[in-house]
């Protein structure tokens, strides 16, 4: 049972090196800091740099063992 998530935005080194951008990954943590899912947010380049705030995406979030279990998908706004 969660009564509290921590998320935590990992930065990739390519990332942080060349300022572009690639699939966003985020740990999910409860109150403790112990990782209880993983979450990757996958769009195309086109999104991610010119349509940023209105961009499409899909996050994908999985548990521990690597089971999705939730799909969130947001088309273009």
């Amino acid at each position: 049972q969660l009564d509290r998530i921590i998320i935590h935005q990992q930065v990739e080194l390519l990332e942080a090196i060349l300022g572009t951008e690639t699939y966003s990954k985020y740990e999910i943590k409860n109150h403790l800091g112990q990782r209880v899912y993983f979450a990757v947010e996958e769009n195309d380049c086109f999104d991610r740099n010119l349509c940023s705030p209105i961009r499409s995406f899909t996050i994908r979030i999985a548990d521990n063992m690597g089971q999705e279990v939730i799909r969130v998908i947001r088309p273009l706004r």
